[in-house]
């Protein structure tokens, strides 16, 4: 792993420990960027919008496949 972080979220996987919760739901994560993602299911967030059609996509992979 390139940085030390990285590989500590990256060991979170093996011990199972989920550090980021959600407020809204209570939902546990163990990386804050999963934490970031899943609260875009609660605030409808849609920042990757298709430059061609105006379709607005919570990921920039979906936008990527659409």
């Amino acid at each position: 792993f390139a940085r030390g972080s990285m590989l500590r979220c990256h060991q979170w996987i093996h011990t199972g420990e989920k550090l980021y919760k959600c407020q809204d739901c209570g939902k546990s994560f163990t990386t804050s960027c999963n934490l970031r993602y899943h609260h875009m299911t609660h605030t409808k967030e849609k920042p990757f919008p298709c430059t061609t059609c105006g379709k607005r996509f919570s990921f920039s992979t979906i936008l990527i496949r659409h």
